[in-house]
């Protein structure tokens, strides 16, 4: 791999190997590091709009609409009317529940791995730094 002095190649690059090894996690569950996140942040804010689904997640509302369109097609998640009609409420289906309790563990120890491999402190100084980023 060439070096490169630019944070972002760097960042970017960083990204990959991360969603590759939860992803390699994954693998089994029928999602991927991204549907796992969108599935995470779907059971924390219960019953969220796609707009502030998408606020909530950094996502523009056309990439968070074709991730939530593959999610729908597998029974994970369905989307209904809020009050306002032009307002779409997001729902986590008991098949999106029961896939996410599914591929927590695994999840969990792809987690752990990575905190091993930093630190507590490397980890602590990593979210604070992207964190500033972000």
């Amino acid at each position: 791999m060439l070096a490169s002095h630019c944070l972002c190649t760097n960042l970017r690059r960083a990204a990959r190997g991360v969603s590759r090894h939860y992803d390699g996690a994954l693998d089994g569950f029928g999602i991927n590091v991204a549907q796992y996140s969108l599935l995470c942040n779907l059971q924390r804010l219960d019953q969220p709009s796609i707009s502030s689904l998408a606020d909530a997640m950094g996502l523009d509302r056309s990439t968070l609409g074709r991730n939530l369109r593959v999610l729908e097609g597998e029974g994970l998640v369905r989307l209904v009317e809020g009050d306002d009609l032009r307002n779409r409420l997001v729902l986590l289906t008991d098949a999106g529940k029961e896939r996410l309790a599914a591929a927590l563990p695994a999840w969990e120890a792809a987690q752990q791995k990575l905190i091993d491999k930093l630190g507590v402190e490397k980890r602590e100084t990593l979210l604070a730094l992207l964190d500033e980023l972000a």
